[in-house]
């Protein structure tokens, strides 16, 4: 759990870094102009952040009663890209796809091998959300000075609903007991599979200049999928959940 942490805090850096050169570059960018010469079409945007699974269905629970691991560490990093392209003055249909991952390193609770070590293993659950929908911008985003100047205005909150599909792989490796015959092996344990998902969503674009701004948004999605015959017996795993995330766009 400490090794992944610490690659999200990375990540974190990197994205405050990047964010960071892109306010300096349209600083100097917007003492040149403060406009563009259409208004957008499009806009196209990476985000990172944090995902929280619900983490409630079966295989959840039995993790939890049997490997020091609790709700809190299937939470991990989220990195999302998104297209938008404007349908209205209030209305952009979205495409975006995305990457949530956690990685934890774990024992069995009360059991230990033969030389009083602990049993390791580590538990990897990865989501891909391929998403389709709309996102509704309570207010302008902008106006037209003239037919061939455009200006951003400096925040923008819009709500968020669509559909999509979702692919997951839940993985557990490592070393094991069987609780009829108390051996200890070593073992990978693995479920992956499609399917649909729906999601609502909340957030604001808060420009940096003409071209570019700062996109974050908070999304609940709801989905669930059947488990993989490495867990016969366990019902659908969850994958529903709230993730928050932050980042830089460019609009053309």
């Amino acid at each position: 759990m400490l090794i992944s942490k610490r690659f999200q805090h990375l990540w974190v850096v990197f994205g405050v870094a990047m964010l960071a050169g892109v306010v300096s570059t349209e600083s100097v960018t917007a003492q040149q102009a403060d406009f563009l010469f259409k208004c957008p079409k499009a806009s196209l945007g990476v985000r990172l952040g944090h995902a929280s699974p619900r983490a409630q269905s079966e295989v959840f629970d039995f993790t939890r009663e049997h490997l020091t691991i609790d709700r809190s560490d299937f939470d991990g990093l989220s990195i999302d890209g998104e297209l938008s392209v404007r349908m209205t003055r209030h209305l952009d249909a979205a495409l975006s796809v995305g990457v949530e991952q956690s990685n934890t390193r774990s024992e069995l609770r009360d059991w230990v091998d033969e030389n009083n070590l602990p049993i390791e293993q580590s538990t990897r659950f990865t989501r891909v959300p391929v998403t389709l929908g709309v996102k509704a911008y309570l207010l302008e985003r902008g106006r037209c000075v003239s037919r061939l100047a455009w200006i951003p205005k400096k925040l923008a909150p819009y709500l968020g609903a669509g559909v999509g599909i979702v692919w997951h792989n839940f993985r557990q490796i490592g070393d094991f007991v069987d609780f009829d015959t108390n051996d200890i092996f070593f073992d990978v344990f693995e479920s992956q599979a499609t399917s649909s998902l729906v999601y609502l969503a909340a957030g604001f674009d808060l420009s940096l200049g003409p071209r570019w701004f700062l996109s974050s948004e908070a999304r609940y999605s709801w989905a669930s999928a059947e488990m993989g015959p490495d867990f016969v017996g366990f019902n659908d795993i969850d994958l529903t959940g709230l993730k928050a995330t932050v980042g830089v766009s460019i609009r053309f």
